[in-house]
């Protein structure tokens, strides 16, 4: 018996009438990436999937398809117009299928956190079952309400969420479409197969990570899972492939710098530090320029550029002299600036890589340090912004986030701290350099001590 394909259908031709956006959510970015592009990653690499179909809103078919040639997807099939409703697009999408028999996996584009266990799960139920589910349990009560007022209130414990995908042998949908042709109170595959009982619908554990993205506010908690995912994936990068490669660190002689270049040493990158105690400020943009010039003349290329200077000083705004605050700004800010404009023309012969730094309090301005925290928020959405600028150039940009760290700058502002309070300079490294080797871009990666 010959083994069936398994298809990832993917829906994305929603208007997005609830998140109220110009664009549907799809075409929305997260972490330096549209929510279609973050859903057919999932599929593009999981082992489990043979092709892709997508079924796209009509109206944004050329975005799409720039989408698709912009990231050469393998697997991708076809890209089809969908219908005026869910079901329709769930119809058009598994009549393209072309085989009498196959696996389906029907998923919301709106859901980019599918994890490959869930994949793996529902491939091996469909060996036993026709029709499969997924979804997780409710933690919350469930009312039945008429007119405002409760009618009934279920057990929870016979209670689940539905998510995505759902999964069915391709025959047994086909015909649960077929039988439902004039009944569009449906916006659910599985639903189809439980109404006209064709079926047992098997329920696969869920994640509770696998969440829908449908209103703007769920775009702040898609961005920080996002976060926590590259952390978590950058953590996994070997850092053998620094061999031979080109290093630029200002801001490379104390602290995080100095840790960063003694690490990528170890591991053979050729490392250049500069600092402005060697000549070297990044707040002048001819300085950052000539730095760079002089290590592509030497190397002739150069493969990922780190800027961790900064300047870290307290008082009360009100307090502080003006020029005092200038300087903040123009190296905390203004030298990340600096660095990233200087880099690109080398990064797009070498298609590598740009590491900024920001800091725990860019989440929410700090009294007595306010300049500081918000020109380390300004790095963060300075980072999100040239990750889309410089994707076609294949230029990757990141923001490391580490926590208090153990630096001569934090000494010399706080004095004396509590032994096991800091994170050491060389964990901070580590995470900066796997970051710069992963294909991470437009992300703030997340620092912190074990605890």
């Amino acid at each position: 018996m010959n083994k069936l394909k398994n298809y990832g259908v993917i829906l994305a031709s929603g208007t997005g009438a609830r998140y109220k956006s110009d664009i549907p959510k799809q075409f929305v970015k997260i972490a330096g990436k549209t929510v279609l592009e973050h859903t057919i990653d999932v599929f593009e690499h999981s082992k489990y999937i043979d092709s892709i179909i997508i079924v796209i809103t009509p109206d944004y078919r050329q975005m799409a398809e720039e989408i698709l040639l912009k990231n050469n997807y393998k697997k991708i099939v076809k890209l089809l117009n969908g219908g005026e409703t869910r079901k329709e697009s769930s119809f058009i999408g598994i009549s393209s299928i072309e085989e009498q028999e196959a696996n389906v996996l029907i998923h919301d584009c709106a859901r980019p956190f599918l994890s490959e266990r869930t994949i793996k799960d529902c491939v091996e139920a469909l060996e036993k079952y026709e029709a499969v589910d997924v979804a997780i349990p409710t933690a919350d009560t469930i009312i039945k309400v008429k007119e405002n007022v409760i009618e009934s209130i279920p057990e929870r414990k016979y209670l689940m969420r539905g998510q995505t995908p759902q999964c069915f042998k391709l025959s047994l949908i086909k015909k649960a479409h077929e039988l439902s042709k004039n009944d569009e109170n449906f916006t659910d595959d599985c639903g189809l197969v439980v109404k006209y009982n064709l079926s047992e619908v098997f329920v696969v554990d869920g994640d509770m990570e696998n969440i829908k993205i449908t209103y703007p506010s769920d775009i702040f908690m898609a961005d920080r899972l996002f976060q926590v995912k590259s952390t978590l994936y950058s953590q996994s990068t070997e850092l053998n492939e620094l061999s031979g490669k080109v290093v630029v660190i200002f801001g490379g002689t104390s602290g995080i710098g100095q840790s960063i270049s003694e690490l990528a040493e170890k591991w053979q990158a050729k490392v250049y530090s500069t600092s402005f105690s060697n000549g070297c400020d990044v707040s002048n943009y001819e300085d950052v320029e000539k730095f760079l010039e002089q290590v592509n003349s030497q190397e002739g290329k150069i493969d990922y550029i780190i800027n961790t200077a900064g300047i870290l000083k307290m008082g009360k705004l009100l307090d502080r002299d003006i020029e005092d605050v200038k300087r903040d700004i123009n190296v905390n800010y203004l030298g990340a600036i600096n660095v990233s404009k200087a880099a690109i023309p080398y990064l797009q012969k070498t298609r590598g890589g740009i590491l900024l730094f920001a800091s725990s309090s860019y989440t929410r301005g700090r009294a007595l340090y306010s300049t500081y925290s918000s020109t380390k928020a300004g790095i963060v959405n300075l980072v999100q912004a040239l990750s889309e600028e410089l994707a076609s150039d294949g230029i990757k940009i990141n923001t490391i986030n580490p926590e208090r760290t153990a630096t001569p700058m934090r000494f010399k502002a706080f004095g004396k701290e509590p032994d096991g309070s800091l994170l050491d300079p060389e964990v901070v490294a580590q995470a900066s350099l796997r970051t710069l080797l992963t294909d991470l871009t437009g992300e703030v990666i997340d620092v912190r001590r074990e605890q």
